[in-house]
């Protein structure tokens, strides 16, 4: 699966913004699917999916794992604004800075059954299928790297992914990025890969969590909001947006033929069950600032 990377654009981008624009793509062309990644299609954020994993190959020193570990909770506990998501982009761009590509790339195959299997939400899956049942392309829209959504995109069986493309040289990581899959980017990209295949994002559908999504959700005729944050669902209400709730992890093996990867590692952890009241969530917001910031 190649990633499908729009021409150069800035990484700083409008969080929110918002004026609808008018539809693009190709009018009278085919619909397609749009799914953001993490929260909608999966529970977790995939870009910290891999922390373990990375520490097993020797990306990661035990410190890192446990502030992606952190950074993780207070994703699922409470999504992520623009200024979190913000933080969480540097703090990723530092970790990474010096990886090996070709390593990255193996460890992800190698493991990326045992860690994605069982994040998927089986309501996605079914999404996904009756798109491509009526005939519609499934294209993932993640800010995570394409190293990691190049694979998942594949296991899920879409028809191509929008990621986020980081800087390289010499088969290193520079922690710079080249594309920014993020808020508006995440549109723009829309846009011309619907001129490119042919889509009538008029007719297309688009799925997503978040309130960074609202240009995404826009830009396309069918927007759903999927497990939405707080800010999302009053934009949801106002628009007449269709609100879903996905909850049920699926073991993709049982649903569906999975494609053939390498070997895979046994499983590295075994998730908890967490009950976070509000006084918890608000004091690990404030704290993972400092996480982040190392």
């Amino acid at each position: 699966m190649t990633t499908r990377k729009p021409g150069p654009r800035p990484v700083a981008v409008d969080p929110v913004g918002s004026a609808v624009r008018p539809y693009g793509g190709r009018p009278g062309g085919r619909p397609a699917a749009f799914f953001d990644l993490d929260k909608t299609i999966i529970a977790k954020s995939s870009a910290l999916a891999f922390s373990r994993p990375f520490y097993a190959g020797g990306l990661l020193n035990r410190r890192s794992v446990l502030r992606s570990t952190y950074a993780q909770f207070v994703f699922l506990i409470g999504g992520a604004d623009h200024d979190q998501m913000e933080k969480m982009r540097e703090f990723l761009s530092r970790m990474v800075t010096g990886w090996h590509v070709d390593t990255v790339r193996e460890i992800v195959a190698d493991t990326l059954h045992n860690i994605v299997d069982p994040l998927v939400y089986d309501e996605a899956v079914s999404l996904i299928e009756e798109h491509h049942f009526a005939g519609r392309d499934v294209i993932i829209v993640s800010a995570s790297g394409a190293e990691m959504v190049e694979p998942i995109g594949e296991l899920l069986g879409a028809d191509d992914v929008i990621a986020s493309q980081l800087s390289i040289e010499d088969g290193r990581y520079t922690g710079g990025i080249d594309f920014y899959a993020y808020a508006e980017n995440k549109a723009v990209a829309i846009e011309e890969l619907a001129q490119r295949r042919g889509y009538d994002l008029a007719r297309s559908y688009a799925y997503s969590d978040s309130i960074t999504d609202v240009h995404m959700l826009e830009a396309i005729g069918h927007p759903h909001a999927v497990n939405p944050d707080k800010e999302l669902r009053r934009i949801a209400k106002d628009n007449g947006w269709p609100v879903l709730v996905f909850s049920r992890p699926v073991a993709l093996g049982a649903r569906m033929r999975l494609p053939e990867h390498r070997g895979t590692l046994a499983a590295l952890a075994a998730g908890t069950a967490v009950v976070v009241g509000g006084a918890i969530y608000l004091g690990a917001r404030r704290r993972l600032e400092r996480v982040l910031a190392g």
